[in-house]
């Protein structure tokens, strides 16, 4: 088996045990690097970008320094087959603990349940595994409404961007851009605390979902008839709403899940005191409860046709570099 043949199937393996094994309750490796990435900026937060950006070199480029030099051992300690059983293994565990679709589709599932059975208290509480906003005054209707942007903002950070960076860049993609990711979500938000420290993760996060995010948008508009939804005209609503989001990348997502679903996502989030509007997404009416269980096939889907369009960017990646040779002087 050739090295990009390994790329391609550990990265199918990993996406088939995120699917069937769920994340460990303790001791997940993404948690380990979050608290050790914590310690880090216990010690040299300040509020400027200079001290931020320090913080997100040195905790991003241990990672993928560490990813890369695991990957250049295996490959000097090992020849033939033994080498690409190891970069299969290898591939597989670091895709397996760099996803989350499984986790995502979980939680969100676990909202639609208390909805259906009226249990609002138990949906509000659960929708904080899922989203950062208050939620102790929400609807049924606005808890649907923030699972199902949720949902598809995660299926890109969460499945898509990483297949993408490790089919172009094997472990030290995978890792990577969890690091990225993860830091991001830890003081990417504009907290006072976080306003100027964080600002170098949010930047570097940005930069690493902007083609995952425009992926997602893409994909769900393909498989838009998963959900009775018609390819074009989803495509025409992401074209047209992706743009009006604060961020960068979420507006592709969530506008393309919109026009799947036939919804509209977006409105007033409450943020520790604070309301923020976000632009309104999508042309149909407000989200219900029963979307949310179309939002999650939607995702699953999605999730699938990343993991094989990444085992086939992997191999062709593979495939250029061998044609291609070393360029001799």
């Amino acid at each position: 088996m050739r090295r990009n043949g390994a790329r391609a199937v550990g990265l199918l393996l990993g996406a088939a045990a995120d699917a069937v094994i769920s994340d460990p309750r303790r001791g997940h490796p993404v948690a380990l690097f979050g608290r050790a990435a914590q310690r880090l900026e216990d010690r040299l937060w300040a509020d400027r970008r200079a001290e931020g950006t320090l913080f997100t070199g040195l905790a991003v480029g241990s990672v993928t320094l560490a990813a890369f030099g695991l990957e250049s051992l295996s490959h000097r300690l090992t020849r033939g087959r033994n080498r690409a059983v190891i970069e299969v293994v290898l591939v597989a565990i670091a895709t397996w603990t760099v996803l989350g679709g499984a986790s995502l589709r979980a939680e969100a599932s676990a909202v639609a349940d208390q909805l259906e059975r009226g249990q609002l208290p138990a949906a509000r509480e659960q929708l904080t595994h899922l989203v950062g906003r208050d939620t102790s005054q929400l609807d049924p209707s606005q808890i649907a409404r923030a699972a199902i942007e949720s949902v598809a903002e995660n299926t890109s950070d969460a499945v898509v961007a990483p297949l993408f960076w490790g089919a172009v860049a094997g472990v030290p993609g995978l890792l990577g851009y969890r690091a990225v990711n993860t830091l991001d979500a830890m003081v990417g938000h504009r907290s006072p605390r976080h306003q100027r420290f964080g600002w170098a993760s949010a930047r570097l996060d940005d930069l690493a979902n902007l083609a995952p995010a425009r992926l997602t948008a893409l994909l769900t508009a393909l498989l838009a008839p998963v959900v009775g939804a018609r390819p074009g005209p989803v495509a025409q609503i992401a074209l047209r709403y992706g743009n009006q989001h604060p961020s960068p990348n979420s507006g592709w997502c969530e506008a393309a899940f919109a026009g799947a679903l036939g919804i509209q996502l977006g409105g007033a989030n409450r943020y520790a005191g604070r309301t923020e509007l976000r632009p309104r997404l999508g042309e149909g009416g407000d989200p219900q409860p029963a979307d949310l269980g179309r939002a999650n096939a939607l995702s699953r889907a999605v999730g699938l046709s990343a993991a094989l369009l990444a085992a086939a960017v992997a191999r062709s990646v593979g495939a250029g570099a061998r044609r291609t040779g070393p360029v001799r002087a």
